[in-house]
């Protein structure tokens, strides 16, 4: 693999370097862009007191990149993507999502389909901010933080277009409209996405065995694809208002709707096992069924507001207030035993209010705080929970210091009142010395991550293997300790760095089965017991220890040649988690008069794959070849775009419902093409 990578590099470079000109100019790629995330205040990234990593526009173009997940793990070794019969999942340094704060534009995006609600060619970068968060952003931010920041243009009126399309039916569909005129501006995206289901294995395996003890694998044809298809809807809009110098206000609002496209004929496969009892004969029955009956219907729309208050040039005050809210929901089709019609399954809501403030006592000194109270409700058909809720009221201060030249320090504190768990203080110090391009960064932050009503309340029923979850309204919050070091080097053409870090994890949720003596405690347990084999509850019993180290680089040179990558190593067999994930980034950009080319050669590689309940999935890459061709005419861009998905073709063509590596289809030629208008 090692070597296949230094080939294609090597000749990449070549080939590119053969028709550059040495006078060529510079990219404009931007190493030292300003980030947010780490502080919640503006700074350089090479002056920022906390190490964030940021995928510029630039690089999420040259990926082509349809959706958040594929971006970030295309551009970034802390991230990675497997899928299952549930949809897409996203692990990162080496735990789930769950731990993972997302946001857009500074403000929490809650609920399912979360990675979904944002239009990737209206993104002008995303943040990534690996540690714990919590004293800064409050619940999930255990693992780290990613900030989607969006572009609103300040054009009079600019409008845009991307369609791409393969194989497979897939399709994604990009538009934007910005009008800006004196203190109004309006910013509006649409995102249509499709699929349909592809397979590359058609077979369930069965294992049998006989009374010797010797087994037998039985292949049955399953309908059940690999990857499920659907088709989704995604609608933004954001209003503001700058009425001085001083002043400024904004409401916004977003609709998002996804539907599964499952396959109606699709057939699966049970087993029955009979024992002969008096021969010790063992036989075995399969029946088949519909494999599906329904589609998942999920829907959200997401409304809120702002100020935004200037009294002089040392402060800044924030008001923001954002309401979520989802429903996911079956959509039956007409069956020989069920009329159609739609169930409810859940609905969720969630509001934020959050008033926070900046002041520049000196230039020494930049305090930020304020206050936050979030309200969660739930209503779910599937959990048998009838409107339950949580508040959450939060206080939390920072302080930023510059101690003395290129020594700097940075100290939170959050304070948390929950009516689940109750109270909880998380803390996190950071210090930061620079000198020259050199830049050392070490940090301690504690992180929280608060129950869901789900798991707090949630009853479940599993007839077949007999199982019955009862809830647990007495669930603490998970916490952890994380400590990070971290040595970077820049300049105008390079940018090298490595990270350590460490993240213990304890209070962790997780199933405990009953024992005897608990349920025989209690008479309404005891009388489950007569129908149910087991009887479990979610309770803080696991813990978790995860160590790495994550080495980052990238180069430009005036040749128009930029590349790059990074690699992460985490120890502990946490659930999905991955040793050894890599990631490879190559463009070259040239420009003749009116015409721009853009080649980017892409890689993603991983090792085996930890499932607690699958075993190992083995390790895979994708190596991606994308172009694209700007023509500049007066107001408008035309950008045409072909490439080449998954060049070497590599699949997992293992059995149904296997811990997948990759659901990839192989080889895929894709065809773009964006159209941008600027007044």
């Amino acid at each position: 693999m090692i070597n296949r990578f230094l080939h294609i590099v090597l000749f990449f470079s070549l080939t590119l370097e053969a028709f550059a000109q040495y006078d060529s100019l510079m990219s404009s790629i931007e190493l030292n862009p300003l980030v947010v995330t780490g502080t919640g205040t503006y700074h350089t990234a090479d002056n920022s007191p906390v190490a964030v990593k940021v995928l510029s526009a630039t690089d999420l173009k040259n990926v082509q990149a349809t959706n958040v997940q594929e971006a970030l793990s295309k551009l970034s070794p802390n991230i990675t993507m497997h899928t299952n019969g549930m949809g897409d999942f996203v692990n990162f340094n080496g735990v789930s999502d769950d731990y993972l704060l997302i946001m857009v534009n500074g403000k929490r995006v809650s609920g399912d389909d979360r990675w979904s609600r944002v239009s990737m060619d209206n993104v002008k970068r995303i943040e990534v901010f690996s540690g714990a968060a919590s004293a800064l952003y409050g619940s999930d931010a255990i693992a780290g933080v990613i900030n989607i920041i969006t572009d609103e243009s300040k054009d009079d009126v600019s409008a845009s277009s991307r369609t791409k399309v393969m194989n497979h039916g897939r399709m994604n569909q990009d538009a934007n409209v910005s009008v800006s005129k004196g203190k109004f501006s309006s910013f509006t995206s649409y995102n249509y996405r499709k699929a349909d289901n592809w397979q590359i294995n058609h077979y369930q395996e069965f294992t049998e065995t006989d009374k010797d003890g010797n087994e037998t694998s039985v292949l049955k044809l399953n309908g059940r694809p690999m990857s499920q298809g659907f088709q989704s809807h995604n609608l933004s809009e954001k209003l503001e208002w700058r009425f001085n110098n001083r002043w400024q206000m904004y409401v916004s609002g977003n609709y998002y709707d996804y539907v599964t496209a499952r396959p109606q004929s699709a057939i699966s496969f049970t087993q029955k096992k009979s024992t002969d009892k008096s021969t010790g004969d063992i036989s075995y029955t399969y029946s088949s069924k519909n494999a599906y009956t329904y589609d998942l219907h999920h829907n959200s729309y997401s409304y809120g507001g702002g100020l935004l208050w200037n009294p002089n040039d040392s402060i800044d005050i924030f008001l923001d207030v954002i309401s979520d809210n989802f429903t996911s929901k079956y959509d039956y089709w007409q069956t020989a035993e069920k009329e159609a019609y739609d169930e409810t399954r859940k609905q969720t809501n969630s509001v934020n209010e959050t008033l926070k403030g900046i002041f520049r006592l000196a230039k020494w000194n930049k305090l930020s705080g304020g206050l936050e109270f979030v309200q969660e409700s739930l209503d779910s058909e599937s959990d048998n929970i009838s409107d339950e809720s949580t508040n959450t009221y939060n206080v939390f201060v920072q302080e930023e210091l510059k101690i003395v030249k290129g020594f700097e320090a940075v100290v939170g504190v959050r304070y948390t009142y929950n009516t689940n768990f109750e109270s909880h203080v998380t803390p996190n110090i950071g210090l930061f010395y620079h000198v020259g391009g050199f830049r050392i960064r070490t940090s301690y932050a504690g992180g929280y991550r608060t129950p869901s009503l789900s798991q707090l309340y949630a009853t479940d029923q599993a007839k077949t293997s007999s199982r019955y979850t009862i809830n647990n309204p007495s669930l603490k919050a998970e916490k952890n300790h994380f400590g990070t070091v971290n040595i970077e080097y820049g300049n105008k053409w390079m940018n090298v760095g490595v990270t350590g870090f460490i993240n213990q994890i304890r209070d962790m949720i997780n199933y405990r089965t009953l024992s005897e003596d608990e349920i025989n405690a209690d008479p309404e347990l005891t009388e489950l017991s007569k129908e149910w084999k087991t009887i479990r509850q979610r309770s803080n019993i696991d813990t978790a220890l995860l160590r790495g180290v994550s080495a980052n680089a990238k180069f430009i040179t005036k040749v128009g040649l930029t590349f790059g990558g990074g690699y992460t190593f985490t120890d502990g067999e946490v659930d999905k988690a991955v040793r050894h994930v890599g990631n490879v980034n190559v463009s070259f950009d040239k420009t003749w008069n009116k015409y721009h080319l853009n080649v980017a050669l892409d890689g993603h590689v991983q090792g085996r794959r930890f499932s607690s309940t699958y075993g190992y999935a083995d390790g895979y890459s994708q190596w991606d070849l994308n172009t694209r061709h700007a023509i500049t005419m007066d107001k408008f861009i035309l950008e045409p775009g072909i490439g080449i998905e998954n060049l070497f073709d590599e699949v997992d063509d293992s059995y149904w419902n296997s811990n997948y590596s990759t659901v990839s289809p192989g080889r895929s030629l894709y065809i773009s093409l964006a159209l941008k208008f600027k007044k």
